[in-house]
């Protein structure tokens, strides 16, 4: 998910807006994916046994 959300949003970028609104969208699916895997983490985190 790390890799794969910045590359769509690259290419989605790019295409429609240039490259450098593909760089923006590739740092905005990099937020998101780290949002993603950090919420996922928390979440395994308090579901462990004390």
């Amino acid at each position: 998910m790390l890799i794969i959300l910045p590359l769509i949003g690259l290419v989605i970028g790019s295409y429609l807006g240039g490259l450098a609104i593909g760089i923006w969208a590739a740092l905005g699916g990099f937020g998101l994916a780290v949002l993603a895997c950090s919420i996922s983490v928390m979440a395994l985190m308090k579901a462990r046994p004390h």
